[in-house]
């Protein structure tokens, strides 16, 4: 993207050892996006889930860096979604941003105020070209949740790449104190919520990249009546050869509620494949996602949900053009058919 403009601003930057009045340039980028969209299903909430319209994002970000006198290097990222909420009674900007430290040898400390966090980061990493096939379905999809209860108000720390031969690997640990709720505000605290952890680890090489993490999360105070401590744990492998991407995902989800509270709710497990070209231009995607809800009583057992997605994109300059089409079956584990087609057209600034 080419730079929107740049404001002059003053900063405060600092090593360990002292503090110095420096000037920092901050980059502005955006995007903008309009999209068709052309939705019919047959499920239980079909009348809310067919229609058609047109919706425009409009998304800007705003990086600034800088290096220290000890050599370490400070970088600030913010993104802001500037799409309104459609009902009267509430909108506003949405924003996520992360402040990142270079150590050098010793690694990276990032620090996530909403989204950014390396948990986060490989929810779903499934080559694509457009969207990830939950993203058009009606269905409350957990294959992306890897990550969701660690990446707001938490502390990463990603070591660097360790190459043994042809192979590279790296890890990373993310830390939340308060995993059931979004971050405070600077010099605030959040509601009391148990901490949360999560661990990743990669390694690359030879065209192949395999992954995996594993994350604990709680809602509430332990031992308070409705508090949930849970876990969720992803693993993953790419191939990419050439302007040929493929690749394999599975996940799972145990969440067990504790305190006065002895409901035991359902573990989720799932998996996805998905194959992507890409070559100049052009790219195009197949996408299959599956989900199973695991309930505690048989007689009580859900329909596997079954989503699909076929996507490609044309890119012209600063503009793209995109087509997607979504279908899911037993969308929520029930009898049911769901189906979106996405037209829309996109440009980088």
């Amino acid at each position: 993207m080419n730079k929107l403009t740049k404001v002059g601003l003053s900063a405060l930057a600092g090593s360990l050892a002292a503090v110095s009045a420096h000037a920092v340039e901050y980059s502005v980028t955006g995007d903008a996006q309009v999209v068709y969209s052309s939705a019919e299903g047959n499920e239980a909430n079909s009348a809310s889930s067919n229609g058609k319209g047109i919706g425009v994002d409009t998304d800007l970000y705003f990086t600034a860096g800088g290096e220290l006198d000890n050599g370490f290097t400070v970088s600030v990222f913010t993104a802001m979604d500037m799409e309104q909420s459609n009902t009267a009674t509430s909108g506003g900007l949405n924003s996520s941003a992360q402040l990142t430290i270079g150590m050098g040898s010793l690694g990276t400390v990032q620090f996530n105020d909403v989204s950014g966090s390396a948990a986060n980061a490989i929810d779903d990493v499934l080559p694509k070209a457009y969207e990830e096939a939950w993203d058009g379905t009606s269905h409350s999809s957990s294959f992306h949740s890897f990550g969701s209860s660690t990446q707001s108000g938490s502390i990463d720390y990603r070591t660097p790449a360790f190459s043994i031969g042809d192979m590279s690997i790296s890890l990373t640990a993310t830390m939340d104190p308060n995993s059931g709720s979004g971050p405070a505000g600077a010099g605030g605290v959040a509601a009391n919520d148990d901490s949360g952890e999560a661990f990743t680890a990669k390694i690359s090489g030879m065209g192949f990249t395999i992954g995996a993490g594993h994350e604990t999360y709680a809602s509430g105070a332990d031992g308070t009546t409705g508090s949930a401590d849970g876990e969720r744990a992803t693993g993953y492998i790419l191939y990419s050869n050439g302007p040929f991407s493929i690749g394999y995902q599975e996940m799972s989800q145990n969440t067990a509620n504790l305190g006065d509270n002895t409901t035991q709710a359902p573990d989720v497990e799932g998996d996805g494949m998905a194959i992507a070209f890409s070559q100049d231009n052009l790219s195009v995607s197949y996408a299959e996602v599956n989900e199973q809800v695991q309930q505690i009583s048989a007689t009580t057992q859900e329909y596997e949900t079954e989503m699909s997605a076929l996507q490609a994109t044309y890119t012209m300059g600063a503009m793209t053009l995109g087509m997607s089409m979504y279908e899911t079956d037993n969308p929520e584990g029930t009898t049911g058919k769901y189906e979106e087609t996405e037209l829309s057209v996109s440009f980088a600034f």
